[in-house]
């Protein structure tokens, strides 16, 4: 009769605010919430990426104020803006052709889904890494 006694069966339960800091979040459950949080930074920085794009194409006057932001004494927070816009943008892309290539393969396994997971965070950051460098003069 011992043989036959069934198991328990595991519990989920949903996670609570002060657990989320413990939680082991899958590779691919952190390339879905940066996806969420890139696109909202997106949509948050949006006036200043509509600035950026006024100023540097209206006329050569508008191009020279909008490269003097850069490098006045608060060029810094303004590179730093860019830089969020620059990494929130790669990050969504990246992430956006994983959905699109795994819903074009059907490739919905578990380990498909943690390497291109893994490919969409190295790619994303070594761009915004390379970008980064040209952003703040190192090349």
């Amino acid at each position: 009769m011992a043989d036959n006694a069934k198991k328990p069966r595991p519990v989920y339960r949903n996670i609570h605010v002060t657990d989320i800091v413990t939680y082991r979040l899958p590779l691919a459950g952190i390339v879905s919430i940066l996806h969420r949080i890139s696109g909202a930074l997106m949509f948050l920085l949006m006036p200043f990426f509509i600035w950026m794009f006024d100023k540097s194409v209206t006329s050569e006057i508008s191009y020279d104020e909008f490269t003097s932001v850069f490098a006045g004494d608060f060029g810094w927070f303004f590179k730093l803006l860019a830089l969020g816009l620059i990494w929130g943008y790669l990050v969504h892309f990246c992430a956006g052709v994983r959905h699109l290539a795994m819903e074009i393969t059907h490739s919905y396994t578990k380990q498909a889904g943690k390497s291109t997971a893994g490919v969409a965070l190295v790619v994303s950051t070594g761009l915004t890494i390379v970008l980064a460098a040209k952003l703040f003069g190192l090349f």
